[in-house]
């Protein structure tokens, strides 16, 4: 695997190196992030013993491979900052959220070989989902590196760049609805009666059960759920509650919702 570099070692930047660090795809030697918080800095080279700079041509003339893991109202001056030190040789892959491949080509070049991925945060454990989707300038080695760093990470699967909004809000934002079904599964079981800590054991157990069960029996969900729907039973009755409040509509707006947020990040 070539150099990496990293414009940004915050929540999914650190997502990233460890999750590439844990599966051996690099060495730390091949990793250096662009960071200008010197306590970030001291963190991620004390917990990961990767190099740490705030020099934007030091960091081009470290990495093959410049992954952009900013927040996407910053990507435009932080892209003006490293025009001048990246050329054709280095391969950019931008992780922010509704920024386009022609907007950074708009500050790059049309000669930039720019690969737009769309990770999520359970990269940390390497059970992310990625998808990308590169410019003409990209090339087939170029797509396979990309490939090979966020598989290396969970899935990655590669769409068309008009798609990489629905990703951002199913896959990219979906921990985060992930996360308060959770919290509100919790709540439930205290409010049933059970010591919060039982509770969360229990329902971290049953969603990750049943997401290795989607994934091994490759079954739709719809089949699933009916093996565990008995006539009369609990579990029809409390997903009568969950139809009669919305869930399922509500769920879809959320993912619209994000979906076009993303959008208008990238407008």
């Amino acid at each position: 695997m070539k150099t990496i570099g990293l414009v940004g070692g915050g929540q999914m930047g650190e997502a990233l190196i460890r999750g590439m660090l844990k599966a051996e795809l690099v060495t730390a030697e091949k990793i250096m992030v662009a960071e200008p918080d010197s306590s970030r800095q001291q963190y991620l080279t004390s917990q990961y013993g990767i190099g740490v700079t705030a020099l934007p041509g030091e960091l081009a003339s470290f990495a093959q491979v410049v992954i952009l893991a900013v927040k996407p109202q910053i990507m435009e001056p932080v892209l003006q900052q490293y025009v001048a030190h990246l050329d054709e040789s280095h391969l950019i892959i931008s992780i922010a959220a509704g920024v386009t491949i022609a907007a950074m080509e708009g500050v790059l070049g049309d000669s930039a070989r720019i690969i737009r991925v769309m990770p999520n945060t359970p990269a940390l454990v390497l059970a992310g989902a990625s998808a990308l989707s590169g410019n003409r300038r990209a090339s087939e080695e170029d797509m396979e590196t990309a490939k090979a760093l966020f598989s290396a990470v969970g899935i990655c699967v590669e769409v068309a760049e008009n798609l990489l909004d629905a990703v951002t809000g199913l896959s990219g934002s979906g921990p985060g609805y992930v996360f308060t079904f959770i919290e509100a599964m919790v709540d439930g079981g205290v409010l049933a009666g059970l010591p919060r800590p039982v509770a969360e054991q229990l329902v971290l157990q049953t969603v990750y059960g049943s997401a290795r069960l989607a994934l091994e029996t490759g079954e739709p969900a719809a089949v699933l759920k009916g093996r565990v729907t008995s006539p009369g039973g609990t579990t029809i009755t409390g997903i009568q509650v969950l139809e009669e409040a919305g869930l399922r509509g509500t769920v879809m707006t959320a993912i619209e919702a994000a979906t076009q947020r993303s959008r208008d990040l990238g407008s």
